[in-house]
């Protein structure tokens, strides 16, 4: 029916076509700082969003498997119970995370599906023996 040529041609940009779709319409979801979604929480109710921050110093429960995390004006708190996290979760450590904001009595809660925490300096450790 069609040269062989055409038909190469024809699927080529079939698949074309379809790889632009498939990276438009899942275009990652850019991470967001603590304090971009407490401007304005209620924008990012009920959504997978990403989100990084600074666990707060003492904020840790494992027993209940949530910690504070924060920005520079605001705080969140992080449930982590279903989530998978990788090592080295601990104080003060810069984390990702990806999961859905919620509002629940009164208070906003980002419930967690995957937290990724930064690798530790090499100074870190250096400056807490100079103390």
């Amino acid at each position: 029916m069609f040269a062989r040529r055409t038909r190469i041609l024809l699927l080529g940009a079939v698949i074309t076509v379809a790889l632009l779709g498939v990276i438009l319409l899942e275009a990652p979801e850019p991470t967001r700082t603590v304090d971009e979604i407490m401007v304005e929480p209620s924008s990012y109710l009920e959504r997978e969003i990403a989100i990084r921050g600074e666990i707060v110093d003492g904020s840790i429960d494992t027993n209940e498997s949530v910690f504070y995390l924060h920005g520079s004006s605001f705080t969140l708190l992080v449930d982590y119970f279903d989530a998978s996290v990788s090592n080295g979760l601990g104080d003060n450590r810069t984390v990702y995370a990806q999961g859905v904001l919620y509002y629940l009595d009164g208070e906003y809660i980002f419930e967690a599906d995957v937290i990724k925490t930064s690798c530790p300096s090499k100074y870190e450790e250096e400056e807490a023996s100079n103390e």
